[in-house]
């Protein structure tokens, strides 16, 4: 280091150096006596220091035979100082733009209230996306009054640009919705089957956000279209998100997620002219299905009047699949989720839909908005229907099966706790449009089965926001960022918001104190199922072949389930 360059850092050796680590220890001080020498003389013997204290991985041991059973939490030490685990030494020139020079420790700052995202302009000038006033917003610049626009009118540029990307991806299916903010209150605790956080304890409050949906139909279609309505709810809770992805109907068509991409096909508008638009009413939808004899018991409650909501708000919601429950104990029992409206299922008739798709497509959406802003806010009571294993054997059909329900008869609904949705979003892009629902997102004390439907749905729900929103980190949308703080070492990728601080972005590690580290026993933790040796195999267990005994069930209801007969909703 010869010269004025490095005059405030004199005598610091090797310590300064950006080719390699350190080739010798950091000197106990160094020449230059100033601030900036003694910041970077604490930093780097601190980091020092904090590697020296880490020799070696105490939990690798942990990580084989039945000690991998039970995760241990990873070992961690504090450093020295705040300074050590940052990026660089300079971090405490403050500005406007880079904060207050003290950053905040122990904390992702972009996990936070919605409130960070809200944008109000009242008594604020137009700019452009850089901040920069807008003259006139009016006219294009030209060279004349007359004539020719300029190349250079980074103005209108930047807001044609803008606005011919302002449309994404609509949702394969699910691209017709509505949503709102509430939340959840349990009635009571509920830790002898789970550690989950909503049912931590009565009177318990967790934020969720809900979108109902139709699933054929387009972006722009009409809300009464006969359809299956999607039911999705984000749970905020202390322990991470919880989507809980359902449908208005506790069944579905097919058994297994690989027939999936075939069903969607053949439902939606028909290839070669895109006709019918949000309908079944088609030859290949029903070429599919006539092949496709597990579908029976779902054409009977979409042929119901099921399917043809008289409002969001009167609306069953049904988890469809069966989940566990995982208490503290890793004690697990089965789970079937319900959702039943305080003000009823109610349905409209088949007319009534007909002339309310023409005169008002919106029909559903309006109804749920103006009800909040009257403040008749709706509410569901969820309730669970909880079983064991011993006793999912005796049932006479397979509950992986996802074309079968749980008779209540069999196993009661008991009820939970209830949710109440007060509050409508700010903006609908950017709530409703950009919030990425997926099966996969679980927290501890819920677990997955082996319906081989909600498998391939844990894949594809996270896959298809990769293209829909841009990339891996949807989760920094406004809308999908937890109320729990989120710290790993995933980094980088297309419109990455979280600021990283220091150098570390592995596991394990020495130069960081071990963090962040694994959760171990406080984490999510898979339930160990135990699996009969088994050969790997494409097929379904013998149970899943009974496709229509519960399609009779629905059938010997008074009326189908139905104002009229059956057979009559059938032709229309």
């Amino acid at each position: 280091m010869s010269g004025n360059k490095f005059k405030d850092v004199k005598g610091a050796g090797s310590i300064l150096s950006t080719v390699s680590g350190p080739s010798a220890k950091a000197p106990d001080n160094i020449a230059a006596q100033n601030d900036t020498g003694a910041r970077l003389l604490s930093k780097k013997s601190g980091e020092q220091e904090l590697s020296n204290a880490v020799s070696h991985n105490s939990t690798k041991a942990s990580e084989y035979g039945d000690a991998a059973r039970l995760p241990t939490m990873g070992a961690t030490t504090n450093p020295p100082g705040p300074d050590v685990t940052g990026s660089t030494s300079s971090e405490i020139h403050a500005s406007e733009k880079v904060g207050s020079g003290t950053p905040a420790i122990s904390e992702n700052a972009t996990v936070t209230s919605l409130d960070r995202a809200r944008v109000d302009s009242s008594d604020q000038p137009l700019t452009t996306n850089q901040g920069v006033p807008v003259a006139d917003n009016q006219h294009s610049l030209k060279i004349g009054l007359r004539g020719p626009s300029a190349l250079e009118d980074f103005i209108l540029r930047e807001k044609l640009t803008h606005f011919d990307h302002e449309r994404i991806p609509e949702r394969v299916v699910h691209a017709r919705g509505s949503a709102a903010h509430g939340y959840f209150e349990s009635y009571q605790a509920l830790d002898q089957y789970t550690m989950a956080a909503p049912f931590a304890a009565a009177g318990k409050r967790t934020p969720v956000f809900v979108r109902f949906s139709t699933v054929a139909g387009e972006r722009g279609s009409m809300d009464t279209a006969r359809d299956v309505r999607g039911f999705a709810v984000k749970f905020y809770t202390e322990q991470g998100n919880w989507d809980l992805v359902g449908n208005n109907i506790p069944v579905f068509f097919i058994q297994d997620a690989m027939k999936f991409p075939d069903l969607v096909h053949a439902l939606k508008p028909e290839p070669h002219h895109a006709i019918p638009q949000a309908s079944s009413a088609h030859d290949t939808f029903w070429d599919f299905v006539s092949l496709t004899p597990e579908s029976a018991h779902m054409l009977m409650w979409v042929m119901s009047d099921r399917a043809i909501p008289r409002s969001y708000r009167m609306m069953q919601g049904f988890g469809v699949h069966t989940f566990r429950l995982v208490n503290t104990q890793g004690e697990s029992v089965f789970c079937k989720f319900h959702w039943t409206p305080i003000a009823g299922t109610h349905s409209l008739v088949w007319d009534e839909a007909v002339k309310l798709g023409g005169a008002d497509p919106d029909f559903h959406r309006r109804d749920l908005w103006e009800a909040i802003e009257a403040g008749a806010f709706p509410e569901w009571e969820l309730g669970l229907q909880i079983f064991t294993e011993d006793e999912a054997a005796q049932f006479p059909f397979d509950i992986l099966d996802p074309t079968k329900i749980v008779p209540e008869e069999m196993v009661p609904v008991t009820p939970v706790g209830k949710m109440v949705l007060n509050r409508n979003p700010d903006n609908f892009f950017a709530e409703t449009e950009q919030v990425a629902f997926c099966t996969a997102h679980i927290i501890p004390g819920l677990d997955f089965t082996n319906d081989p439907l909600m498998q391939g749905r844990i894949h594809s729900y996270v896959d298809t926001q990769l293209t829909r929103l841009g990339g891996p980190n949807f989760h920094e949308i406004p809308i999908n960022t937890p109320v729990a703080q989120i710290h790993n070492n995933q980094r980088d990728g297309f419109h990455r918001q979280a600021i990283n601080r220091g150098r570390v972005n592995y596991e394990p590690n020495s130069l960081a104190g071990g963090c962040p580290f694994q959760a171990g026993a406080a984490g999510f933790r898979s339930f160990p199922e135990r699996i009969a040796s088994e050969d790997k195999v494409r097929g379904k267990s013998e149970l899943f072949a009974d496709h229509y005994s519960q399609a009779r069930l629905f059938l010997d209801q008074p009326n189908g389930g139905g104002t009229k007969p059956h057979h009559e909703r059938v032709s229309f």
